[in-house]
């Protein structure tokens, strides 16, 4: 769907992020997302950041039962993902988290 967009295709999910600044600009500064290929979708990502995930989840209202779990990269990563309708976009977040592998019985931690 990119071909022929223009920036001012993607307006709102960048207006969205402005107003998402200045209500929520005191919370973990996420990696920003805004595509040509979904222009009225906003991603906010979170690497190793699960807690920045989850202040965001809390702000934007998203009920816990929404989250989506799963794991990548051979179990190594989890990945959390929720969605949110906001000003007329659609907010997507994912936040990943490493999996420490379990200490077997007697091991030094």
């Amino acid at each position: 769907m990119s071909g022929g967009l223009t920036l001012d295709d993607l307006a709102v999910p960048l207006r969205a992020l402005r107003l998402l600044a200045a209500d929520f600009g005191h919370l973990s500064a996420p990696a920003v997302a805004v595509s040509t290929v979904y222009p009225d979708r906003l991603e906010l990502s979170f690497h190793d950041d699960l807690a920045g995930f989850e202040a965001w989840r809390e702000a934007l209202g998203i009920p816990p039962e929404a989250v989506v779990y799963r794991e990548q990269s051979h179990g190594h990563t989890r990945v959390l993902k929720a969605s949110a309708d906001r000003v007329g976009t659609v907010v997507d977040l994912v936040g990943y988290g490493s999996i420490t592998a379990p200490q077997p019985a007697g091991a030094a931690a």
